[in-house]
């Protein structure tokens, strides 16, 4: 299905869905059921971490520049406060890897879907001389809740990875989250959400390792591990993750991140003990939906490698609220509401 998804989204189509239309009914009775006990408390708007990371870290080389986009988890819907952001946990993270400074610009846009990273992306290149070196992406959960066809949600995302590796920037999706972790939804929209949300992460997956993207697999982080603790994974709305959720999906990203700018020297020997493979990107695809933190890297065609990177601390002595900007753009407008 992945496959079909994305060959659709490559190639015009338009038609394919990812549930049955019997199941149409009862998936939109529960997800008014669900609207109705989500959203309990309220996420606070998202807080702006634009700004310089690892000051510390100045000298002759020039900084680093990291740009997030996507929707609400890009953003950092669900935390009050900057440093707490996946934005600036990655820009951190990156700053005490790298040894140098690294700058974030991040346009990503609550309740956005995957057809708004065409503005997005534009916000982003709108200054050649300020090109990001690198750019993560986190989308797919508005396209799921607001039946987005798929194809259309994967060209989206692979027209936007295209424009960014065009441009010169590496690029990290993480794919969609596993929806079926969203603590008052019930069967059998539970399952309904799980499916629904795999096979749109294993096609985004397929679309973007064919661009020339790496992509880390985000379902299952909301899977055991937030349904194991949803009081501290998720934030106040018992939608958007908590500092502790958010958190958790950063260091699952990091090393990616890392690996994309040869911050740490890529083995081309595969980890049997850690279920490394070279497998056809669909494969891939498929088994990455299924297990969080897998990347996904594209190898020759059409063949891909998972990996299963192990996770690093985020460092704790690397500032983590952002430094003043230090050119803003002219004209250009952050993306949060």
């Amino acid at each position: 299905m992945a496959r079909r998804i994305a060959a659709g989204a490559a190639y015009g189509g338009g038609g394919i869905g990812l549930i049955g239309a019997a199941a149409v009914g009862v998936f939109l009775a529960e997800v008014q059921l669900a609207k109705r006990q989500v959203g309990g408390g309220t996420a606070p708007v998202p807080p702006s971490a634009d700004g310089r990371y690892g000051v510390a870290f100045a000298g002759p080389n020039d900084p680093l520049r990291l740009g997030m986009l996507g929707d609400s988890t890009a953003a950092g819907q669900g935390v009050r406060r900057a440093g707490q952001t996946p934005g600036a946990l990655l820009a951190s993270g990156l700053a005490a890897v790298s040894e140098r400074p690294v700058d974030l610009r991040n346009v990503a846009l609550p309740g956005a879907r995957s057809d708004d990273l065409e503005r997005q992306v534009s916000l982003l290149l709108a200054d050649p001389a300020r090109t990001p070196d690198v750019c993560v992406i986190m989308i797919g959960a508005n396209d799921v809740t607001h039946r987005m066809p798929a194809t259309q949600s994967v060209r989206c995302l692979t027209t936007a990875v295209r424009r960014l590796r065009t441009a010169g920037a590496e690029v990290v999706v993480g794919t969609c989250p596993d929806l079926g972790t969203i603590e008052p939804v019930y069967q059998p929209l539970r399952w309904l959400a799980r499916r629904v949300s795999r096979q749109l992460a294993a096609a985004q997956t397929i679309g973007s390792v064919e661009q020339g993207g790496r992509t880390v697999s985000l379902g299952d982080l909301l899977g055991p591990e937030f349904a194991a603790n949803p009081r501290e994974l998720f934030g106040p709305d018992n939608y958007h993750p908590s500092a502790e959720g958010y958190a958790t999906a950063a260091m699952a990203v990091l090393p990616t991140l890392c690996a994309v700018l040869g911050l740490w020297p890529e083995s081309d020997r595969l980890d049997g003990s850690r279920r490394e493979d070279i497998l056809p990107v669909a494969k891939a695809a498929s088994q990455a939906a299924r297990e969080a933190g897998t990347e996904v890297t594209g190898a020759r065609a059409p063949w891909a490698l998972l990996k299963h990177r192990r996770r690093r601390r985020l460092p704790a002595s690397t500032e983590t609220e952002p430094a003043a900007a230090p050119s803003p753009h002219p004209g250009a407008a952050h993306g949060h509401t």
